[in-house]
């Protein structure tokens, strides 16, 4: 759980947001529970992401001698991902579809066709398709007001209050990648 919502990075990039109101009158999960809500998909693509960054780790610790190896597994990494994102498209999706804005690993911002309360707890799943990550999380409304590019529709600002570690760690690589290619794809179009 993370009390700074600043305390992260976050890039403005599209993706899929499914959001479900939680009642007040349940208690939010811990971690543990949450791990358990997850799907079939979703806990895959967590374990493999967990078990590609462990790898990878260590092969960079090879040196230069571990090069083609690593460029080979990264192929593999990537190919079994693909596999995952479609077994995590089939799927069925919870809650009130939003269009994703903005991404970090402290908050995340959505345009929603209904307006969220200050303080309301949401049940999210993220869907962050160019990184083939997938997170389910509760998050905190800090902030909801008209969309001013979107008639009828609300821009919701979001912080996580119940999230695994190891998603927040995704979440932030997830992030600088994206931005690592938007400046890629900037410097390319001077």
């Amino acid at each position: 759980m993370n009390s700074d919502s600043n305390a992260y990075f976050s890039v403005l990039h599209p993706f899929d947001a499914y959001l479900s109101r939680w009642p007040t009158e349940n208690p939010l999960p811990t971690e543990e529970q949450l791990h358990g809500m997850k799907s079939t998909g979703m806990q895959l693509i967590s374990e493999v992401k967990a078990l590609e960054g462990s790898y990878m780790l260590q092969l960079r610790h090879l040196g230069d001698d571990a090069r083609a190896i690593a460029d080979y597994m990264k192929l593999q990494s990537r190919k079994i991902d693909l596999v995952l994102q479609h077994l995590l498209e089939q799927e069925a999706k919870d809650g009130l579809r939003c269009t994703g804005l903005q991404f970090g690993g402290s908050n995340f911002r959505v345009a929603s066709p209904e307006p969220f309360q200050l303080g309301e707890q949401v049940k999210v799943t993220l869907f962050i398709r160019e990184e083939v990550l997938s997170v389910l999380c509760f998050a905190t409304v800090v902030d909801c007001h008209p969309d001013a590019q979107q008639p009828n529709h609300f821009v919701v600002e979001l912080a996580y209050s119940v999230i695994n570690d190891a998603e927040v760690e995704h979440l932030v690589k997830a992030s600088l990648n994206v931005q690592q290619k938007q400046l890629q794809l900037r410097k390319a179009n001077r």
